[in-house]
């Protein structure tokens, strides 16, 4: 086959992988980029397997730029969040691993971990590798890869159900969280937050947004009740991004993506993305 047409048939695989491994579909797209290139300047007769070459090369280089996005990151004003992406352009979700490795509650969870710890962990979850083709991919015996993923499946599993609500609970949230915040009925939106709640507000320093992330059901409240006062929310609407639903919403004149993370019911992760560069590739239709 020639090298070209067979990359092709990789590349939505090669971009999710490369997307959960750096949270930034921009990123990923680079990454993706540059192991086409190496891919077409090796020796296919060499390789015996392209589907574990591939996954390797784009590994690697994603470990390797995570490092620095890392440092990055550190500098950035306020809170960084993933670059939200529509749940089409998010590679193959066939299974609930791949969906729930790409959601956006996990990929911001994800920010925790070592790139190490996230290659393995994504590696095993959402592809299923053996440890010992995941070992050589981070470059670790294969008792080290498990214990990374050991490591990696306990950090993300803190605070978080163990059984993950089904798409129709996250929708009618959702909508409840939609038709308080457009009516600025402040006693319903509480009704829908968990205790320990944490609001995240991304704007790059591009848009107004809260430069820390805002702790507990009355400091949310009392956020959302400032804005609320002050402006409207305007083409508030359900759209899929990440393998689940998201708010779109138009406030001050800003879009917005909103995602959540559900625990006993309620919403326990308000994630919202401001920053124009990140929604690029977000639409509200």
């Amino acid at each position: 086959m020639i090298p070209a047409v067979e990359f092709e048939e990789y590349r939505p695989m090669l971009l999710g992988l490369a997307y959960r491994l750096l949270g930034s579909m921009w990123d990923a797209e680079d990454v993706v980029q540059e192991a086409w290139l190496r891919w077409e300047g090796a020796d296919q007769d060499e390789i015996r397997e392209p589907r574990a070459f591939l996954l390797t090369v784009v590994s690697r280089l994603a470990i390797d730029q995570l490092r620095s996005a890392r440092v990055r990151r550190e500098a950035y004003t306020g809170p960084w969040l993933p670059e939200p992406v529509m749940t089409s352009e998010a590679g193959p979700l066939d299974t609930a691993e791949l969906r729930d490795t790409v959601s956006f509650a996990t990929l911001h969870l994800m920010e925790r971990l070592s790139p190490p710890e996230r290659a393995v962990f994504v590696l095993r979850e959402a592809f299923e590798l053996p440890y010992n083709e995941i070992a050589e991919i981070v470059g670790s015996s294969v008792a080290n890869a498990r214990q990374l993923h050991h490591r990696a499946s306990a950090r993300l599993a803190e605070g978080r159900d163990r059984f993950r609500p089904s798409a129709q609970d996250h929708t009618e949230l959702l909508t409840r969280f939609i038709d308080a915040a457009s009516g600025g009925d402040l006693a319903a939106l509480a009704e829908l937050f968990h205790e320990d709640v944490v609001a995240y507000n991304d704007g790059g320093g591009k848009v107004k947004a809260a430069l820390r992330p805002l702790q507990g059901r009355r400091k949310v409240v009392g956020f959302l009740a400032g804005l609320l006062k002050r402006y409207e929310v305007r083409d508030a609407r359900l759209i899929d991004v990440n393998g689940w639903p998201a708010v779109w919403a138009v406030i001050n004149g800003s879009s917005q993506v909103v995602a959540i993370d559900i625990r006993d019911g309620l919403i326990s992760g308000v994630y919202s993305v401001l920053n124009p560069d990140k929604l690029a590739r977000v639409t509200s239709a």
